[in-house]
C-alpha cells in the first residue's frame, strides 16, 4: 500500500437483513432521503412567515405528492442512467433494465423525473409549479448527501488516482491498488451538506416569497458542485473521458447551470409575494 494511504474500510452491502429479507444501503439512503426530507418539507410549509402568508401547499397535498415524487426519482432516474451511461448493453440486455437492486442510477435522469412529477402533480392539484418545485428542491440535497455516502459505502464511483502524500487518499478494493481521491465524500459534502445549508439560509431570508428562486438556486448551485466533483471523480468506464477531457456528468450539468441562472434572473425581476399576509392562518392541518 503506498505511504500515507488509507485502505478502505470495508462494509457489508446489506445494511438491513432480516430473514430472506434484505435492504442495501443504496436502497436505504433513497428512503431515508425521501423519509427525512418530507418530514423536512412539512417543517417548511407549517411556518407561514417564510412563505409572506400562508403556504400556497397543504400538509395534506404534500403528503400525496410524496409518491408521485418517489415513482419520478425512480424511473427517472433508472431511464437517465440507460439513456446517457450504458445504452449500448442495455439494448443488447435489455431485461436488465427492470433489475435496479444491481445499481446504476442517474441523477439528471432523476432530476427530469422529479420536474415531470412536480408538473402532472400541480396540473391534477391546480397548484403552484414553481412553490412545489421551490419545497422539492429545497429537501433534494438530503437525498442526494446519503445518496453519496452510499456510494462511498458500496466502494463505487470512487475517484481519480490522488498524490499518495494526500492524507486523506484512499485504497479502494475494486479500484487497483492506487491510493484515489474519495470523490463520493467531496460530492457528499458540496451536493449534500453545502446546498442544503446555502438553500436553507436562503429560505430563511424569504427566499420562498419569490416562487422559482430556490429551483433556480437549485440547479445551478448543483451543477456548479457536480462540474466541482467530476474532476476529482473517475469517470464511468464504459464512457471514459469525452471531448477535450470533460465528463458526461459535466456535459449534463452545464445545461443545468445555465436553465438555472435564467430562472434566478426572471424571479428576481418579479415582485416578491406580498409581506402583509403574514398574519394569515396556518397551512391545512393534517386530515384525521
Amino acid at each position: 500500500m503506498p505511504f500515507l494511504a488509507i485502505a478502505f474500510p470495508v462494509f457489508d452491502p446489506v445494511a438491513i437483513s432480516i430473514g430472506p429479507f434484505a435492504i442495501r444501503w443504496y436502497a436505504l439512503a433513497y428512503i431515508c432521503g425521501i423519509v427525512f426530507g418530507w418530514i423536512y418539507a412539512r417543517a417548511v410549509i407549517r411556518r407561514p412567515a417564510l412563505w409572506g402568508g400562508q403556504s400556497p401547499i397543504t400538509l395534506l397535498q404534500l403528503d400525496d405528492f410524496i409518491l408521485w415524487v418517489t415513482l419520478g426519482i425512480i424511473l427517472g432516474g433508472r431511464t437517465g442512467y440507460v439513456l446517457f451511461y450504458n445504452l449500448d448493453f442495455f439494448i443488447s440486455h435489455p431485461a436488465e433494465i427492470f433489475e435496479l437492486w444491481k445499481g446504476g442510477m442517474s441523477f439528471h435522469g432523476g432530476f427530469m423525473g422529479c420536474v415531470a412529477a412536480v408538473m402532472l402533480f400541480c396540473w391534477k392539484r391546480n397548484i403552484s409549479v414553481l412553490s412545489l418545485g421551490d419545497i422539492t428542491c429545497a429537501v433534494g440535497p438530503v437525498g442526494l448527501f446519503l445518496g453519496r455516502i452510499a456510494n462511498f459505502i458500496n466502494s463505487e464511483l470512487w475517484g481519480r488516482p490522488a498524490d499518495p502524500s494526500l492524507p486523506w487518499a484512499m485504497v479502494f478494493p475494486n479500484g487497483g491498488p492506487l491510493p484515489r481521491h474519495p470523490s463520493q465524500l467531496y460530492e457528499a459534502g458540496l451536493e449534500g451538506l453545502a446546498l442544503f445549508v446555502i438553500l436553507a439560509l436562503m429560505i430563511r431570508a424569504g427566499a420562498l416569497k419569490r416562487p422559482g428562486l430556490i429551483l433556480g438556486s437549485f440547479i445551478t448551485l448543483y451543477g456548479l458542485a457536480r462540474i466541482t466533483g467530476e474532476f476529482f471523480r473517475e469517470p464511468d468506464p464504459q464512457l471514459g473521458f469525452l471531448w477535450g477531457g470533460l465528463t458526461m456528468g459535466m456535459l449534463l450539468s452545464v445545461p443545468m447551470v445555465l436553465a438555472g441562472i435564467a430562472i434566478i434572473v426572471v424571479v428576481l425581476r418579479r415582485k416578491p409575494l406580498s409581506q402583509d399576509k403574514a398574519s394569515t392562518p396556518s397551512p391545512t392541518p393534517d386530515a384525521p
